[in-house]
């Protein structure tokens, strides 16, 4: 009989990285039977989903409080079903809110916790650093500094690379041509605007997004719908402008476009890695923006910028995000901009310190080690 795994993802991030360790855990042991918290691409990977991640989505420190009832019976439902499932081991993908405290409970009761993508401990509540410590028997990191970042704390974690990578080869890039010809966006250079996974995000971000496009008449304008998200969230922002729509084939939109416009988190990484220049944009509401200004100890919010430990990217966040502001740095990264070629460059060093391909497959064999030990 083989392992018994139980995964909670809870956001499309965390599903697709999850899909790609299920992937390379099945492959290395096909008896796994796993039950999860994700969403359609673990599903797809062979994951029982017992919590859609679209159910979990509070973001902020005033969301989570408005919501707080549906939080808590959350976390009473899954220690019930960890419970009567008795997996072997959990492995539990980012999300730290929920999956920290999930941590804590399944180590009480003697069961095997593994930790896939670090919860961003490097930027703020650095206490959380004595709780994975404490709860989880191995923390995976995948940003190359993350490393030095816990043997601070004389803690050890493994790294194998970033998965993206493993992504970007599985998954097939349409051609700007063959793109261009499926969506019927006509010959004109592209710009793509990715708003966000989340509600709130998509409609604090796409209006901001939207009001530099007058600047822009020589370009087309084109955003990356999350598939979570119904298309009738965008088209009431967009309203009757004259911008696609494209769901599923954000990698594409990328490679075809000249520049992108990128609300802050693992978008960013994605863009620069697939060398697109870009604008990081973020704001959100004003007590959350407060808040975390001064809890957090990092000069980016922007994983290139992290990475390379520079500002090689543009990042206009809360009242700097501007339709002013956002115009100018946009017109900067575009053919002709004087911004461009420092980007480009930036976006080739990047790929460069991060590992090749085979991140999930070597992550994947050393949690099989570790659950079979």
């Amino acid at each position: 009989m083989g392992n018994r795994i139980y995964m909670i993802a809870g956001e499309a991030s965390g599903d697709m990285h999850g899909a790609n360790l299920l992937r390379a855990m099945k492959g290395l042991d096909g008896g796994l039977t796993v039950r999860a918290w994700g969403g359609d691409r673990m599903k797809e990977a062979g994951a029982d989903i017992v919590k859609h991640y679209r159910e979990l989505a509070f973001m902020g420190f005033t969301e989570v409080l408005m919501n707080i009832g549906t939080i808590m019976r959350n976390f009473r439902f899954c220690y019930e079903d960890i419970s009567a499932f008795r997996p072997d081991a959990i492995v539990l993908i980012d999300y730290p809110g929920f999956n920290l405290r999930v941590a804590r409970w399944a180590h009480s009761r003697g069961i095997k916790v593994l930790y896939y993508i670090s919860p961003q401990v490097w930027a703020w509540k650095q206490n959380r650093v004595h709780a994975i410590g404490r709860y989880v028997d191995r923390m995976f990191v995948v940003l190359p500094f993350e490393q030095d970042f816990y043997k601070k704390f004389g803690y050890e974690v493994s790294y194998h690379g970033h998965p993206l990578l493993d992504e970007f080869s599985r998954i097939p890039v349409n051609s700007a041509a063959a793109l261009r010809a499926e969506r019927n966006l006509g010959t004109q250079p592209l710009i793509a605007l990715l708003p966000g996974s989340r509600k709130q995000e998509i409609v604090t971000m796409l209006p901001v997004m939207l009001s530099v496009m007058d600047q822009f008449p020589a370009y087309r304008f084109v955003v990356a719908a999350a598939p979570s998200q119904p298309r009738s969230l965008y088209e009431g922002i967009i309203g009757n402008r004259n911008v696609p729509i494209i769901a599923g084939e954000t990698y594409s939109l990328l490679a075809a476009s000249e520049a992108a416009l990128v609300t802050s988190g693992t978008a960013t990484l994605e863009t620069g890695l697939l060398g697109i220049p870009q604008v990081v944009c973020y704001k959100g509401g004003t007590v959350s923006y407060l808040i975390a200004k001064r809890l957090i100890r990092v000069k980016y919010i922007s994983l290139v910028n992290l990475i390379l430990d520079r500002p090689a990217v543009t990042e206009l966040i809360q009242h700097h995000l501007t339709t002013a502001n956002l115009a100018d740095a946009l017109r900067a990264i575009c053919p002709g901009g004087d911004a461009r070629a420092s980007v480009l460059k930036a976006c080739r060093e990047l790929a460069e310190k991060l590992q090749g391909t085979g991140a999930s497959t070597r992550t994947a064999s050393e949690m099989l080690k570790i659950i079979r030990s």
